[in-house]
């Protein structure tokens, strides 16, 4: 399997002693690249300088997650602006809106999603996007802007069937996650995926976050990572009624695509 894992967050305190050795464990078990979140202003930072440090391996995102919205100011978004137009910025984002903790306030967090989202159509870069607990207002104002920049994926999606179909309507990608490997909160995504067309289907870890439950041997210290894609994507094969190797070969070609990566690789 070539595997592209398109949301890690590589930047995680959890990672600083071993990254290397997290990469390689990646590339033995065949995710060859992978997304880096940036998911506030130091994090986007340190994705670039990651991507940077690994060029035709690790890419970047670069976003302020709705958690940290109330940090957000013109400086944030000025530095944003600065760094999407490194080439290794593939995506603004993550970006969206949370209620589910409502760690800034949601009339914050609405005005900080438009401020990324109109950054995204400045900069013709896809969209980089998390929503939990806010559907109505999330899908209201991504409506707004849908038709204005080239692409958006809900990265891992964990929402109904409704939210499902909302979001494939307004012909976005679905990023899916080691979430549906959860018999806790995760079954009900074992019969969506099945709906998700396979040019709009990426697969994700959300590292160090979610490590996939259905991992045998459970490692002790519960991280997660880009090494556990390939079990999410036989997971997800397996929920689809088709073989590993053509999810996996349909999701990296959809990554590729959406990330505009083909090109960048085939120079590397």
């Amino acid at each position: 399997m070539h595997l592209l894992d398109i949301g890690a967050n590589l930047c995680h305190e959890s990672f600083h002693h071993d990254l290397d050795a997290v990469l390689q464990r990646a590339l033995t078990h065949g995710v060859a690249r992978m997304v880096v979140t940036g998911a506030s202003r130091d994090s986007s930072r340190q994705a670039l300088a990651l991507a940077r440090a690994n060029p035709g391996r690790l890419f970047a995102t670069a976003g302020v997650h709705p958690h940290h919205a109330i940090d957000y100011d013109d400086a944030t978004d000025a530095l944003l602006r600065e760094l999407s137009r490194d080439a290794s910025v593939r995506a603004i984002g993550e970006t969206g809106l949370d209620y589910n903790r409502n760690y800034s306030p949601r009339d914050v967090q609405l005005q900080v999603f438009e401020r990324q989202l109109q950054i995204a159509v400045d900069t013709g870069k896809p969209l980089f996007l998390h929503q939990r607990d806010a559907h109505a207002d999330f899908i209201a104002l991504l409506r707004r802007y849908r038709d204005k920049v080239p692409a958006a994926v809900v990265h891992c999606f964990t929402d109904t069937g409704e939210a499902l179909r909302d979001y494939l309507a307004l012909d976005c990608h679905i990023g899916i996650t080691g979430w549906i490997c959860d018999e806790r909160r995760g079954t009900h995504l074992r019969e969506l995926v099945r709906e998700i067309p396979a040019n709009r289907l990426m697969i994700e870890t959300d590292a160090p976050y979610l490590l996939p439950r259905t991992v045998r041997p459970q490692p002790a210290h519960r991280r997660n990572e880009p090494m556990y894609l390939r079990h999410i994507c036989e997971e997800i094969a397996r929920d689809r009624g088709e073989p590993g190797e053509v999810t996996a070969a349909n999701s990296t070609a959809t990554a590729e695509a959406f990330f505009g990566l083909a090109a960048i690789c085939a120079e590397t």
